[in-house]
């Protein structure tokens, strides 16, 4: 197949361009590196397969040859990196989505949506269901991811009824593992990073919320099998093993063997107190549930990151 991917340069886009191109795919990687990071591209540079195209997907891309996937994964997707690039983060889920819809259209091509368990927000529901609509503030710091991501779905799923795109959707709960990036504010990078450097855990609130964790590869392979399933409508991907951010905080120390402390901080506006997906969908129509625990998934995430921090090993 030949796949359009934007985003490549990403945490998410890096991993499932290499499945794809280990595969024998070939990919056409898009990225204005936001958020992403050079390196990514750097070392899919070295499959026969890729090529890439440093442009913006908020605007219409020009592309030669025929197109069997449109993929969008481009967006930034850790609170402070969309916190600080608010109008890119809408423009690239909401003109972006329907700029590569209408490419999708145009190359007779299938359609993937990158959009995540954020569509939820604060959910007054637990575990979440796909049949779950969501308790979302509109108008508040975090709506420009949320919202975005609703809105592109709402486009996903308009083309595909109004036109006859065929479309995939996925809702992604949070991922962790190799190559994301030390700085992008998300817990599992904050902690890592600050257990391998000595300094004290950031916890917000009572660190009493809840998140689930995936490992990156378990992602990718449900995305792979989702590629091969004719279902339109969203399909939660996330691991149901639930923790609270003291846990993961000690699992990390633990792991780690750092003698950092915690230091509780304000809990930001919105953030969601619980999040766990219900895979009781992906169970059925895709045979997939995590396979990586989190421990040993954070295990070989630390590993990667005392690599890239050249941090000594601590424990």
């Amino acid at each position: 197949m030949r796949i359009l991917l934007t985003g490549v340069a990403g945490f998410l886009g890096s991993h499932l361009a290499e499945r794809l191109l280990r595969e024998g795919h070939q990919v056409v990687g898009v990225d204005n590196f936001a958020s992403g990071q050079r390196q990514n591209v750097a070392y899919l540079s070295g499959f026969p397969g890729f090529s890439f195209v440093e442009a913006d997907a908020a605007k219409p891309l020009a592309v030669e040859g025929p197109l069997d996937w449109v993929m969008h994964f481009a967006s930034p997707a850790s609170p402070p990196r969309y916190l600080k690039l608010p109008i890119e983060t809408l423009l690239v889920n909401a003109e972006g989505t329907r700029h590569l819809l209408e490419l999708a259209q145009a190359k007779g091509a299938r359609f993937f949506l990158a959009s995540t368990s954020e569509v939820y927000g604060d959910p007054l529901v637990h575990p979440q269901p796909e049949s779950y609509w969501g308790n979302v503030n509109p108008i508040g710091p975090r709506s420009i991811y949320d919202e975005s991501k609703r809105y592109a779905e709402a486009l996903t799923l308009a083309y595909h009824r109004s036109r006859g795109i065929p479309v995939r959707i996925i809702r992604i709960f949070n991922t962790y593992g190799p190559r994301m990036d030390p700085l992008d504010g998300r817990v599992v990078t904050n902690f890592i990073t600050q257990a391998l450097k000595g300094e004290p855990l950031t916890i917000y609130g009572e660190g009493r919320q809840t998140r689930s964790f995936q490992y990156v590869d378990d992602l990718i392979e449900g995305i792979r099998r989702l590629m091969e399933v004719d279902y339109p409508e969203p399909v939660n991907l996330g691991n149901p093993e639930e923790y609270t951010m003291l846990e993961l905080a000690q699992l990390v120390l633990e792991l780690t063997g750092s003698r950092s402390t915690l230091v509780h901080v304000p809990l930001p506006q919105d953030d969601p107190k619980q999040r766990r997906p219900d895979i009781t969908l992906a169970q059925r129509l895709l045979g997939w549930q995590p396979r990586v625990p989190v421990r040993e998934g954070l295990a070989r995430t630390i590993a990667y990151f005392r690599e890239v921090l050249g941090s000594p090993a601590l424990g």
